[in-house]
C-alpha cells in the first residue's frame, strides 16, 4: 500500500491510499476556497451530562447534488471536486463543514448551567471508491481490506492528537438515513470526549467484570450469542449477530473472535476474513426486500486513553426499515424517553438475514 499525504486549497489534508506504488498523486486543488470555519461550540447539558455540539456552519454543506457535481467523486478537466486527482483507489480528506476542528474562534458563555468550550477533534470523510454508483457492498474483498487499511491508519493517527478522547468510524446509506451525499463513503469522527454510548457500555462492562472475575462482557455476550439462534454468518475469525435485545428492525452485530480494541490492532488476517463476511451481510441486508437498505454502519473502539482493557473492537450495522415501504422511526418512547420498541422479533430478523447471505 502507498499513503500520500497533500493538501486542499483551504489547508485540509487529504490523504490517498493506493495499492500500486507508481501512483502519481501530484495533482493539486486549484479552486479558490474560501476560509475554514471556526469549530462548533460544545455546551455541556447538566440533566444529562451530555457534551452537544453547536455547528451552525453546517447548514451550508452540499446537499444531495446531481451526479455531475458530485465533489466526491475524482476531479476532471472540466470540474474540481475535493479530490484533485482524476482517479482514486480510497482517499481520505478533513471535512470542509466539520463537527469538530482544531480551528479555534471565539467562544461566549451560554447562560444557565451549561459550560461552553471549543468543539475540539477532527472530521475525516473517507471515500470508498472512485465509482459514483458503487456501493459498498459491491466492492471487492482487496478493496475492502484497503478501506480497513485506512480505517486503521487514521484510528491510530487520530488517536495521537492531543485532546481527542474517543474515534469512531462510520458510514450514512441512504436518503431515509439522513445522506447528503450519494457517492460510497464514510466518516471519522475524533471526539474531544467518550461519547455517551461508549460510556453506558464501558461502565457496564465494569461491573459485569467485577462481578465475574474479571471476564470481558463483550467476550462473553460473542461467545454465547456463536451458539444460539441468532447468528447471521461467521467464519474462522469473524461472527455476525442479531443480538437478542435488537433495538432496530435489522440489526447485525460483527464481532472479531479475538478480544482487540480498535482497528489498528487487527490482524493483517482478521482484516482480510472480515471483508467477504460484511459484504455478504450487507448483500443479504439488500435482498431482504429487494430493495437498497438504509443502514447505518457503526464501529465501536475502545476510548484513546481510559479503560481500553474493558473494551472490544466491534461493529454494529442497522437498518431502519422494518417492512416493504415502511420505516422505523424514533417517535415518542425512543426519542423522548430512549425506550425502544422493536417491531420485529430478533430471532425472525436472523433467520430472514440468513436466507439472503451469500453461500
Amino acid at each position: 500500500m502507498k499513503r500520500t499525504i497533500t493538501h486542499l486549497a483551504d489547508g485540509r489534508e487529504l490523504i490517498y491510499f493506493d495499492r500500486r506504488d507508481d501512483a502519481d498523486r501530484s495533482a493539486i486543488d486549484r479552486r479558490p476556497l474560501g476560509p475554514r470555519p471556526v469549530a462548533s461550540e460544545l455546551r455541556y447539558d447538566p440533566l444529562t451530562e451530555e457534551w452537544i455540539a453547536m455547528a451552525g456552519h453546517r447548514q451550508t454543506r452540499t446537499f444531495l447534488p446531481p451526479a455531475d457535481e458530485c465533489p466526491l467523486c475524482p476531479s476532471s478537466e472540466t470540474r474540481s471536486s475535493e479530490v484533485p486527482a482524476n482517479d482514486y483507489d480510497v482517499v481520505v480528506f478533513e471535512n470542509r463543514f466539520p463537527s469538530f476542528s482544531g480551528n479555534f474562534g471565539s467562544y461566549e458563555e451560554a447562560g444557565g448551567l451549561s459550560e461552553v468550550r471549543p468543539g475540539a477533534g477532527r472530521c475525516e470523510v473517507v471515500c470508498f471508491t472512485a465509482e459514483h454508483s458503487s456501493s459498498f457492498s459491491r466492492l471487492s474483498d482487496e478493496q475492502v481490506e484497503l478501506v480497513m487499511e485506512a480505517w486503521a491508519d487514521r484510528t491510530a493517527e487520530l488517536s495521537a492528537i492531543e485532546g481527542v478522547e474517543q474515534v469512531f468510524c462510520f458510514e450514512n446509506r441512504g436518503e431515509e438515513i439522513g445522506i447528503t451525499l450519494f457517492h460510497p463513503h464514510g466518516q471519522i469522527y475524533a471526539y474531544p470526549y467518550v461519547t455517551p454510548r461508549t460510556k453506558l457500555q464501558l461502565a457496564a462492562a465494569r461491573r459485569y467484570a467485577e462481578r465475574h472475575q474479571g471476564r470481558n462482557l463483550y467476550a462473553d455476550v460473542l461467545d454465547a450469542e456463536r451458539k444460539g439462534p441468532r447468528v447471521v454468518a461467521a467464519n474462522e475469525l469473524w461472527t455476525a449477530f442479531v443480538p437478542a435485545a435488537a433495538r432496530w428492525p435489522f440489526e447485525v452485530h460483527l464481532y472479531p473472535h479475538r478480544q482487540v480494541p480498535d482497528l489498528a490492532a487487527l490482524s493483517e488476517a482478521e482484516r482480510s476474513a472480515f471483508a467477504p463476511l460484511y459484504t455478504s451481510v450487507l448483500r443479504a441486508l439488500d435482498g431482504l426486500f429487494d430493495v437498497a437498505m438504509p443502514y447505518i454502519s457503526a464501529w465501536h473502539q475502545a476510548p484513546v486513553r481510559q479503560e481500553r482493557e474493558l473494551g472490544y473492537l466491534h461493529l454494529e450495522l442497522f437498518s431502519i426499515r422494518r417492512a416493504p415501504g415502511k420505516l422505523k422511526f424514533l417517535a415518542g418512547s425512543e426519542s423522548a424517553m430512549g425506550a425502544f420498541v422493536n417491531d420485529v422479533l430478533p430471532e425472525e430478523a436472523a433467520r430472514m438475514l440468513r436466507s439472503q447471505v451469500d453461500h
